[in-house]
């Protein structure tokens, strides 16, 4: 295999050093930025040399972003190579478009390490698929949020002071808002949902809340009860429908997600014959995310001529048929919330079960009216 590297940063050299010693893989073009001497001789600030070079038969795309990110991992497809991708916002984003150009040209598009970073998760989706139903997803699919919450629960800290650290660290970006948020989680649930039961999904309605507003009083509170804090991803499937969200959750103590430490991932999926299996491991970082990228690569060697899945059917979000009991902290309490209170936690308050849709629906309205407002589904 001949590969046209896109971006030389960290994981881009990750992609160089894991390949650069294997006779199966030849990295022969790296498109740059900046002046590289260690790749001087095959270094090029011109996508075209690598779009356009008939010798070069498989594309890797590291850049990230979704421009000129989308203009030349289309391009490359047209003309015919094999496209592998560590891009989640890009696969998330463009689905449809990749997944068709892949299709009418004939040739793989691979994005493993787009969910789970090093985690061989989307590779094993396709392989219970081709046994098995999977009737749900999900788990902590963010490293950032996970060692927010992580350092929250082991030591006393605020989640200003805990950020911080996870910026300094590394672990989180200047503007954080993409991880706390649940946006990266998004992306991620969309792609899973994807493959997992044939689907095609708008992230945009997949609802969410992040952690930005939760606070050590929270955290104190639900560990007194005997609950971990964990931000977690969730979709669901059965034959009239799909439910897909991500929230804050109270699990118990005792359970696998709660163990989960740092910034660490544990994704699940549940089959109908298979049942549930989790896959751990690094959801981000040099060689870990490089190496699915590698894998990736290899499994094309090997004959995967294809994505995931050749199945892409239009998918409703439906929130309203999944209900669970919310813990809720908003320091301007409305009729609505009053009527559902069944027990009081400090300065939270538990409610009866509640559908997903209405209660992610009510938070999204209530930040405009408390900014500090906190929710968390209770598993």
């Amino acid at each position: 295999m001949n590969i046209g590297l896109l971006g030389f940063g960290v994981v881009g050299g990750g992609v160089y050093d894991l390949a650069k010693d294997r006779t199966d893989l030849h990295v022969t073009r790296v498109l740059v930025r900046r002046e590289i001497p260690e790749i001087a001789d095959i270094a090029t600030r011109d996508c075209n040399d690598i779009l356009t070079d008939p010798t070069i038969d498989t594309v890797v795309e590291v850049l990230g972003g979704l421009h000129p990110a989308y203009e030349f991992v289309s391009a490359a497809l047209a003309n015919g190579k094999n496209v592998v991708t560590a891009n989640k916002a890009l696969i998330a984003a463009y689905y449809t478009e990749l997944t068709a150009l892949a299709r009418e040209n004939g040739v793989a598009l691979r994005c493993t390490a787009a969910v789970g970073g090093g985690i061989p998760w989307l590779i094993n989706l396709e392989r219970c698929r081709r046994l098995d139903n999977i009737c749900e997803l999900g788990g902590i699919m963010n490293g950032t949020t996970n060692f927010i919450m992580d350092a929250m629960h082991t030591s006393p800290v605020s989640f200003p002071a805990i950020l911080k650290k996870a910026q300094e660290l590394g672990y989180a970006e200047a503007d954080p808002s993409a991880d706390i948020d649940g946006d990266d989680i998004r992306r991620k649930l969309t792609i899973s949902a994807n493959v997992a039961f044939d689907a095609l999904v708008s992230e945009e309605d997949i609802p969410m809340f992040g952690i930005r507003t939760v606070t050590d009083g929270d955290i104190a509170s639900v560990k007194k009860r005997g609950f971990v804090c964990k931000m977690l991803a969730t979709a669901q499937k059965n034959e009239d429908t799909f439910t897909a969200f991500i929230e804050p959750t109270l699990v118990d103590s005792h359970e696998l997600e709660a163990a989960v430490p740092a910034n660490f991932n544990l994704i699940t999926y549940t089959a109908e014959k298979m049942g549930r299996q989790s896959y751990f491991g690094q959801g981000a970082g040099r060689y870990p995310t490089a190496g699915n990228v590698v894998q990736d690569c290899l499994d094309i060697v090997c004959g995967k001529t294809a994505f995931y899945t050749d199945k892409a059917e239009p998918t409703a979000v439906d929130c309203s048929v999944v209900a669970h009991p919310y813990y809720v902290r908003t320091a301007k309490p409305d009729a609505w919330l009053e009527r559902i209170t069944v027990d009081h936690w400090e300065e939270g308050i538990i409610t009866s079960a509640v559908s997903v849709g209405e209660m992610l629906g009510w938070a999204k309205k209530q930040l405009e009216i408390d900014p500090s407002c906190f929710v968390a589904g209770i598993r």
